[in-house]
């Protein structure tokens, strides 16, 4: 198919005016040009095009994305490959920053304070007690002031050995992900993070299990922290959890 100036601009989302200027300096020329002058574009122009794009989104200046683009050994699959990996990790960054921007107005309106350190983290100890703290007062107000109270008592460095236990379990958990959720490891990793939470910071019933499984896919803070360690973990979790606590409410 050929497409006009105009149409390749449309279908592209840029103006024929970005076009004309990319076959000035030689980064897009046309296919072919008409008698009267006008560009048409075929196919290989508009996979370039693309290509331009990416990269421009992933913030390489057009000159760097020429001299990379007309390679003798240019890989456009492999550069699609990387280009999918790097606005994936692009992605799990805007999203951490998001968290934070909600965060911070909530904390700016009086909802929820936090502390200066939290300003600049997407993951940390204080964000993860206030996940865990916001998905008990579901349950019982209790159990957030007996986490508080644990967390609280501990120091700088047991703080940081309960932070690497809860990791450790679901970075086991991510390499079991190939099995199905309710397999036996996995479910024992549940009974684990059960456990941990008990010991860490309150009394952890199958209930509260299958909660903190909801949370972890309808809670967007919880899906984007846990997409960040491996895409998929937050479903997988959830359906493990879940099945943990509808397993063990039985008994």
């Amino acid at each position: 198919m050929t497409y006009s100036v105009k149409q390749l601009a449309n279908i592209a989302g840029v103006s024929p005016r970005t076009l004309h200027y990319y076959d000035q300096i030689g980064l897009l020329h046309p296919s072919a040009y008409e008698d009267n002058g006008y560009r048409q574009y075929q196919e290989a122009e508009v996979y370039r095009l693309q290509q331009i794009l990416f990269y421009k989104e992933l913030g390489l200046e057009l000159k760097d994305i020429k001299e990379i683009l007309d390679r003798p050994d240019f890989d456009p699959l492999q550069a699609l490959e990387e280009h999918k990996h790097a606005l994936e990790s692009k992605a799990t960054r805007l999203l951490s920053l998001i968290d934070t921007v909600e965060a911070t107005i909530s904390h700016l309106k009086g909802e929820h304070p936090m502390s200066d350190k939290s300003l600049f983290k997407g993951w940390s100890e204080e964000q993860q007690k206030e996940y865990e703290q916001e998905a008990m007062q579901t349950y019982d107000p209790q159990k957030v002031k007996q986490s508080q109270q644990h967390w609280n008592s501990y120091t700088k460095e047991q703080r940081a050995s309960v932070m690497d236990e809860g990791n450790r379990i679901f970075t086991e958990m991510i390499g079991l992900m190939e099995q199905s959720p309710e397999a036996e490891r996995v479910q024992a990793l549940v009974k684990e993070y059960q456990d941990y939470i008990t010991a860490s910071f309150y009394d952890c019933t199958p209930e509260i299990i299958g909660g903190l499984g909801q949370a972890y896919v309808q809670d967007p803070r919880f899906k984007a922290n846990f997409d960040q360690m491996h895409p998929g973990l937050a479903e997988f979790a959830s359906e493990a959890f879940q099945h943990y606590a509808r397993q063990h409410a039985e008994k």
